[in-house]
């Protein structure tokens, strides 16, 4: 039983051996292709590590057509429950023609910031009053008009 705990405490002592050791050819090779140093001192040794930025390649999607955005603003209109789709148009104004209260103004336009995946501020929603108006504004948005 002592031979064991003699040899337990002996390979804990040289455990900070075996860590230094084997930092040190990492340590080479990194130095070979390094951009950056970042010192680190362990037990008086100064390691150091390379920083290299790897990026995903970027995605490039296609700018939709003024087709595509229209199919999808009246599919989102459409979608809302207190909306009547024989009513429905791109002139058809929310207020006016279809019905809806401020609160559901709010709520189809959140909608067309979730289809389309950008904020419309507060300033720019209260003029969009139309879905011909929300196409007009996505198409700007998106610049598909040059």
């Amino acid at each position: 039983m002592s031979g064991l705990v003699r040899n337990i405490r002996l390979f804990s002592r040289n455990v900070s051996y075996l860590r230094c050791y084997t930092t040190r050819p990492a340590c080479v090779i990194l130095k070979k292709y390094n951009n950056t140093q970042i010192g680190v001192h362990n037990n008086g040794i100064q390691l150091s590590a390379a920083q290299t930025r790897h990026y995903s390649p970027e995605i490039i999607k296609p700018k939709p057509t003024e087709a595509e955005i229209k199919e999808r603003v009246l599919k989102v209109v459409a979608s809302y429950d207190k909306v009547t789709a024989d009513k429905l148009s791109l002139e058809s104004h929310f207020i006016n023609d279809l019905g809806l209260d401020s609160l559901d103004h709010v709520e189809v336009i959140m909608a067309i910031e979730d289809e389309f995946g950008f904020e419309i501020p507060d300033t720019d929603a209260e003029k969009l009053l139309r879905p011909a108006d929300i196409v007009r504004y996505v198409a700007d948005k998106e610049d598909i008009y040059e």
